[in-house]
């Protein structure tokens, strides 16, 4: 059996912190796994400027009810559904995501969780696990499922890895020259179609 595991943001859905970058003008939250390959310095960083800007857990879900899938990818994430089961494989959280799945057809999310105060303010997070998606493919694999995957980023390369068949969606210029000879870099959901199914 096979099953399709894909990235969230960058591949079905725009990145949510430059959403929230764009809407409250802070440049440093533009910063993605795109541009930093610590998730979790990554993180902690974005939890300070937050704090620092006096914001709350509310108005990034503010600026995430505003986003809407990418163009085109509910239509391909309906057609893959139809030929192979779909796993959706992110390092958001499910108090971000919730809207996004709704607008995509609630398909299957792993994603973290986040710690949050009393005061709303986000506090920490919580991951699955340390490289949760190269593990989720290793446990699909271990019970007879032949995986192919794609992604954008850096933190989606140990997925990529680990599958049958691994594919770079749209990656920044830096990820796909340091990667596009291991992973074949896809540019339109059509080609991804056919890269996952054939």
């Amino acid at each position: 059996m096979r099953i399709s595991c894909l990235d969230l943001e960058g591949v079905l859905v725009p990145e949510i912190w430059i959403g929230v970058a764009e809407k409250t003008r802070i440049t440093e939250l533009r910063r993605t796994t795109r541009d930093e390959p610590d998730y979790g310095k990554l993180m902690h960083e974005r939890i300070k400027i937050l704090r620092e800007n006096n914001l709350k857990l509310k108005d990034v879900r503010d600026v995430i009810d505003t986003l809407k899938p990418l163009p085109g990818a509910k239509a391909f994430l309906d057609d893959l559904r139809s030929k192979t089961q779909v796993l959706i494989l992110s390092d958001t959280f499910y108090e971000f995501a919730g809207p996004l799945m709704e607008k995509l057809g609630r398909p299957t999310l792993f994603c973290n969780r986040l710690l949050v105060d009393r005061k709303g303010f986000i506090s920490g997070f919580e991951l699955r696990q340390k490289d949760g998606k190269r593990k989720a493919v290793d446990a699909l694999v271990k019970i007879g499922f032949r995986v192919r995957s794609a992604g954008d980023s850096f933190n989606d390369l140990t997925m990529l890895g680990r599958s049958e068949r691994g594919f770079l969606f749209n990656p920044p210029p830096k990820i796909a020259a340091g990667y596009g000879r291991r992973f074949p870099v896809v540019k339109s959901y059509s080609e991804l179609l056919v890269a996952l199914t054939r």
